[in-house]
């Protein structure tokens, strides 16, 4: 499969995920229309409130309104923009008065292709003591968010309004938690769009990295995918987190660059 391909599964499977999680949000604006989604939950964490280019055909008139509802809406925000791919509104950001994230991307989406058969190489590993459980009630939601929380070093609160209960039946979304010894250690999460898994929420607590749950988490994710019927595992990857995955299998396939308030 093309780059070019994969690349436009990772960003429709990110957006489903994105506006799955985000409009469970007391308050949020979501919603994709004129080539444009527009994510805006409030929430103290920037990748919740974004602006991102949703189709072949968005004008500049519909990103400039994006924005209009973020400024708003009020708080920090971002223009998420695929370099290479959304550079026509690269000028447009100028004019917006927004400026890059970072000086380099910021954010790089992969993808994983061919997945082959379940359990081709791709299930977790036997890590002695470990143990990967899907989540199916309260209490393992709990532990996945208050782990999840710990791992990324964010507030309970923020995952805990985007990773609702709703979730747990949902027939295109799966929560995990990983044990070791019985302590949960490590989340993942991973939501299908067809013929993709997207993996997400990969986290593991300080105190235990180095030893392999993050990898095992992350095949567990996929090797399920694969046996729903997926051959192809995207994720947006982290620069802590990016070497793994590459070990794993995946390889960028676009490049996402942040456009954000200038400073005043």
């Amino acid at each position: 499969m093309e780059p070019s391909e994969l690349a436009h599964l990772e960003h429709a499977n990110m957006l489903a995920a994105m506006t799955s999680f985000c409009a469970n949000v007391a308050g949020s604006r979501v919603e994709r229309a004129d080539g444009i989604a527009i994510i805006a939950t409030g929430l103290p964490f920037v990748l919740f409130n974004q602006v991102v280019i949703d189709g072949d055909g968005t004008s500049a008139a519909a990103v400039a309104a994006g924005v209009r509802v973020m400024r708003e809406r009020g708080g920090p925000f971002v223009v998420n923009l695929r370099a290479g791919i959304d550079d026509r509104f690269v000028p447009l950001m100028a004019e917006l008065r927004l400026a890059p994230a970072a000086e380099d991307p910021w954010m790089p989406g992969m993808a994983w292709h061919p997945l082959g058969p379940a359990g081709a190489g791709h299930g977790p590993p036997d890590l002695p003591g470990h143990e990967i459980r899907r989540v199916v009630d309260a209490a393992g939601l709990d532990d996945h968010l208050s782990t999840g929380a710990m791992g990324f070093g964010l507030p309970e609160a923020i995952l805990r309004a985007v990773v609702v209960p709703a979730l747990i039946d949902r027939p295109d979304t799966a929560i995990y938690v990983g044990y070791a010894n019985g302590a949960p250690v490590s989340t993942g999460l991973g939501v299908r769009t067809g013929r993709t898994i997207g993996v997400y929420n990969i986290a593991t607590v300080e105190t235990a990295r180095g030893r392999g749950y993050g990898a095992a988490m992350t095949r567990r994710v996929v090797d399920d995918g694969v046996s729903a019927g997926c051959d192809v595992a995207i994720l947006q990857a982290s620069q802590m987190g990016l070497p793994l995955y590459e070990r794993l299998g995946f390889r960028t396939v676009v490049e996402y660059i942040g456009y954000v308030e200038q400073p005043a």
